[in-house]
This record gives structure tokens, C-alpha cells and sequence, in this order.
């Protein structure tokens, strides 16, 4: 098949050809030769075509074995032939072994893009449909008696992750949840890509993957997931000030991943101010890391909210069933109050020729800021006048830097100086202000 490398070979019990088209009825092929530096595996097929002119190998019922073993059932199969060097499709398969997701197969499939450039994959794993009926409320009878219709919907969410893309080629690893319906039948893959910094994506899926079943092999794991909590930003800090429209923020971890496939009482959650009746499901909004199934994030956007203190109680499991819950309080400001900022600092202090200026506030407005900086005895030797940025509703600004410089550009000198913060809302005109201390080195 034109790649002497890899030894690729196909053999059947009756083939034919025609318009460069090579026929094999039930045929076997494989790449591997045969030695041990390749995993011994081959592809089955009711049908094998090779298609010379598109350089590709089409199968019907193809049945891939690892060790003479079946691991894969395709009605429809399709890979580049061994001599493309740059084509999509699947690759050969693999083996692997680990302690957290014990043996599993890999067949990784090419994408053949321009090399230079950079996508990012997100697939999506779905558990085998569910069987619904509707729920007969809405009063429609027929002979008496309520019309309740049954419907099919898409099975629950195992995973949803992001893997770089790298010369055509990705992989991702996840922990299937104990959650999933023990019966073995087909789910989904749904695979998205885009392009980085360009508006060009791809999409598809695969719905003849076979899932269920337990591995009774599966380590012990009792530990329920990390939690971190944040409002707005992951600079947050608990009991602080927000407006009526933040964002929750919630950080994950769990060494073999956090459950999203929405087993009985096992769902991600929070509930706001102990109204249990209004529990948020939040399920879908959990996204694992890039190349990373054991960390992941949610950002879910919370609306209206009266002004006062409020407390969020996050709770969810991981992969193994086990639990973990955390709190956080913040602070929604009142419109009508006067403007409020708060923890007002410079990072790093002391500094030699570079700072932040930090501080909290209670406006979901941009902000005008003028910073004085005066030496101890009174003497104005700085001015900063800068807005701030309204970009994630932030209650946080850490927009402004200094290099401690004068107004004329030259150093100052080491010791103790004095600055004070203004800050005015462009909207409603309110202002406030306070002092701190700098120390430069």
C-alpha cells in the first residue's frame, strides 16, 4: 500500500477492482509489524474499499481488535491510506494502562490543518439516550383520560473538556462516572473546534460509541473534590462587594474529575440565602480545564439581586459519588447608597520601580480615578488620573500601575510617601475617597 515503514497489508477472502477502486469482502487490515515495538491490532470489515484516487480505505461493519480482542463495533469506518502523510481520520489504535482509568484503547483521530496553525478541540460525552413521557399537565384529554406522549432526549452529560491541537493530533483522558446507566448501548461524542483568535470552527459527532458497564478493577477514592468559590473574579475575597448582576465563579478539583451526568441527588448545585425550593442546577455550566479532566470551572450569572448581604452554599460530587460543599457571602450595594470603596492598597509594597493600586467598590459604573502621591511632609510629587475597566463586573480595580516616578520622569527617593485615592462614578457623579502609604526601595 505504498509505506514500506509500516508494513500496512490487507488480506480478505475475495477482493476485485474496479475504476481504481479495490474491493475486499471480508477483509483484515492492520499496520503493525510484527515485533514488539507495536501493539498487535487489525480492523475486520464485512467490506474493505481502498479508494486509490482519495488515498483512503472505507470499511462496512468494521470490528477493531486489539490482541485478537474486539474493543470497537463501526458500522461505517473510514482512515487515510498508509502513504497520505496529511489527512483526516483515525490513526492506530493504542494501549494504555493507569491506575485511575485502568486499561483503555485509544484511536486518535487526524486533522489535517495548516501547520502553523492553532485550534482548540471541546468534545462533549453523552450517556445513552433516556426514554421520557410528558408529564399529562396541561389539561389535554382524549376518551377521558390525560394524553401523556413518550419521547427520546439525549443521555446526561459524562464529560465536557477542552484538548489543544497540535499538528492535526489530539487526545483526552476522563474517569467515566459511576452515575452512567450500568447497560451497554450507544452514546454520543460531540466534538467541536475552532481556531484561536479567528472565527473559523468545525463540529460533528460520533454516535456509535458503546457505553456502560463498571470497572470492578476501579480504585478506592473517598475524597470528595476541591473547592474554591469567587464572585466576579478570583481576586473576590469573602464577605466583599458586589452589584446586582455578578457572576458566580467556582474552581474544581478532584483527581479522577467531577461528576456532571446527573445521578439521583448527585447534581452540582447552589442555593441562594438557604432557599432550598430555588436550588440552581449547575450541571451544565461545568467545563473541564485544556488538557486537564481533573480541573475544571463554572461561571454562572446571577440577575436582580436585592441589595444586602447574600450567601451562596455550593455543593458537588465527584466521579466516585463523593461530596464536598463550601460558602461564600457577598455584599450587593445599594443603587441609592453613596459610593463605597474599600481594602485600598498598592501591590507590591514596598516596591522599587513597579506597583498596583488595589481596591473594591460598590459600582457596576466605570469609575474616574486620580491618585495624589505626596511626600510626608505634603509635597505633591505625583499624579495618576485613569478610569476604571467595566469588563467582568468586577468589584475589584487593579488598573492602576506607578513605576515610581515623579511628574518629570525621574526616580524618587527610598522612604515613606503618602497617596490619596479619589474615586467618582461618570454616572451618577458620587464620589469618594481615602488615604493610604507607599514605601519605595
Amino acid at each position: 500500500l505504498g509505506n514500506k515503514e509500516n508494513d500496512p497489508r490487507i488480506k480478505g477472502v475475495s477482493s476485485t477492482r474496479k475504476d481504481g477502486i479495490t474491493t475486499i469482502n471480508k477483509g483484515i487490515f492492520t499496520s503493525c509489524k510484527i515485533d514488539k515495538n507495536c501493539t498487535p491490532w487489525s480492523i475486520q470489515a464485512k467490506k474493505i474499499e481502498y479508494d486509490e484516487n482519495k488515498k483512503q480505505i472505507n470499511y462496512e461493519n468494521a470490528l477493531v481488535k486489539v490482541y485478537d480482542v474486539p474493543v470497537f463495533y463501526f458500522p461505517k469506518f473510514f482512515h487515510p491510506g498508509p502513504s497520505v502523510k496529511r489527512q483526516s481520520g483515525f490513526l492506530a489504535p493504542s494501549l494504555n494502562n493507569s491506575q485511575n482509568l485502568g486499561s483503555s484503547i485509544q484511536i486518535p483521530y487526524y486533522i489535517a490543518l495548516s501547520e502553523n496553525k492553532d485550534y482548540t478541540f471541546t468534545p462533549t460525552v453523552f450517556d445513552k439516550n433516556i426514554s421520557r413521557s410528558t408529564l399529562a399537565n396541561d389539561n389535554v384529554y382524549q376518551n377521558d383520560e390525560p394524553i401523556i406522549l413518550d419521547f427520546t432526549t439525549l443521555g446526561e452529560t459524562i464529560f465536557k473538556g477542552k484538548a489543544s491541537i497540535s499538528n492535526g493530533l489530539f487526545e483526552f483522558n476522563f474517569v467515566v462516572p459511576r452515575d452512567i446507566g450500568m447497560a451497554v448501548d450507544n452514546g454520543k461524542f460531540s466534538l467541536y473546534s475552532e481556531k484561536t483568535n479567528f472565527k473559523i470552527d468545525n463540529s460533528g459527532n460520533e454516535m456509535n460509541i458503546l457505553i456502560g458497564g463498571i470497572n470492578e478493577n476501579a480504585e478506592n477514592d473517598n475524597t470528595g473534590p476541591d473547592i474554591n468559590l469567587y464572585m466576579n473574579d478570583e481576586s473576590f475575597i469573602d464577605g466583599g462587594i458586589t452589584n446586582e448582576n455578578p457572576f458566580l465563579i467556582v474552581k474544581l478539583f478532584d483527581e479522577n474529575g467531577i461528576n456532571t451526568s446527573s445521578g439521583i441527588g448527585h447534581d452540582i448545585t447552589a442555593v441562594l440565602d438557604g432557599d432550598n425550593s430555588n436550588t440552581f442546577q449547575l450541571n451544565d455550566y461545568y467545563e473541564a480545564e485544556l488538557d486537564d479532566y481533573q480541573n475544571g470551572s463554572i461561571k454562572y450569572p446571577l440577575r436582580d439581586l436585592k441589595p444586602g448581604l447574600h450567601t451562596i452554599n455550593f455543593k458537588a460530587w465527584d466521579v466516585f459519588n463523593n461530596s464536598s460543599s463550601s460558602e461564600i457571602q457577598f455584599l450587593v450595594h445599594d443603587q441609592n447608597d453613596k459610593l463605597i470603596i474599600s481594602n485600598v492598597l498598592n501591590y507590591p509594597n514596598p516596591f522599587v520601580n513597579y506597583t498596583e493600586f488595589w481596591f473594591n467598590h460598590n459600582s457596576s459604573d466605570v469609575l474616574d480615578v486620580l491618585i495624589q502621591i505626596f511626600t510626608v511632609s505634603g509635597k505633591l510629587v505625583r499624579t495618576i488620573s485613569q478610569q476604571t475597566n467595566l469588563s467582568g463586573s468586577s468589584s475589584l480595580s487593579r488598573d492602576v500601575i506607578w513605576d515610581g516616578r515623579d511628574e518629570y520622569g525621574d526616580r524618587l527617593a527610598k522612604g515613606v510617601y503618602v497617596y490619596k485615592l479619589r474615586v467618582r462614578s461618570l454616572q451618577t457623579n458620587k464620589k469618594t475617597q481615602k488615604i493610604q502609604k507607599l514605601v519605595i526601595l
